[in-house]
């Protein structure tokens, strides 16, 4: 139980992949099943339920080379209070990168809508705090 930031929990991982549809393939080979998806070509974007409700969020777009980020896009967290859990980054000397937002996606099978925020850490890695809203 984390009694600072209340209803964190692991929510996904997102990964950058060079070849989309082979990459989707193989992890529902795996017995991952879609959840969410949105965007077209290089912006596409596909959340797959790991099978506990963990989920790994492809990004199309990637390729051999590796990013600033690497092809590991970020580390998503779920939190109930998204506003509360950036702060608490910040306090915790985080780099702020994105402040709390509620962002619409024109997803499938159905729209919905998240709140997000990121910050980064002391690797430059990022870390998302999450919310279905």
């Amino acid at each position: 139980m984390n009694n600072t930031i209340k209803g964190m929990g692991f929510h996904h991982i997102g990964l950058k992949v060079a070849d989309f549809e082979k990459s989707k393939r193989m992890y529902q080979a795996l017995g991952m099943t879609e959840i969410v998806g949105w965007g077209e070509g290089n912006e596409e974007v596909l959340m797959l339920d790991l099978g506990d409700g963990g989920r790994l969020e492809l990004f199309a777009g990637g390729g051999d080379h590796l990013s600033k980020s690497g092809k590991w896009v970020h580390f998503a967290m779920m939190a109930d209070d998204v506003e509360a859990a950036y702060e608490t980054a910040l306090k915790a000397s985080f780099l702020p990168l994105t402040p709390p937002k509620i962002v619409s996606l024109d997803s499938r099978p159905e729209k919905i809508s998240i709140q997000v925020a990121f910050v980064v850490g002391p690797d430059g890695e990022e870390l998302e705090f999450f919310k279905q809203v």
